[in-house]
């Protein structure tokens, strides 16, 4: 029994990594776009800028450990 207890947790260990992998940021801007989409906001635009770029724009999401920002802009001209 301790030898298959042993053998499960070396295989989740193992596997970890897999898990804990971090999402790309086109990948995480897509899914963004997705979630926006759905809840039927219009006339947006998300751009991937770096961390020191953002300035007051706001910051809908992180990637690349933290040096990129993804942000949201409303675009109005869409809105009219």
């Amino acid at each position: 029994m301790t030898k298959v207890l042993s053998v499960c947790v070396l295989a989740l260990m193992a596997a970890a990594p897999a898990f804990s992998q971090k999402k790309g940021c086109e990948e995480l801007a897509a899914e963004i776009a997705m979630r926006l989409d759905a809840k039927g906001v219009k006339g947006y635009k998300l751009d991937i800028v770096a961390a020191g770029e953002v300035g007051d724009q706001q910051v809908v999401g992180s990637c690349d450990a933290g040096s990129k920002k993804i942000t949201y802009k409303r675009d109005v001209a869409a809105k009219k």
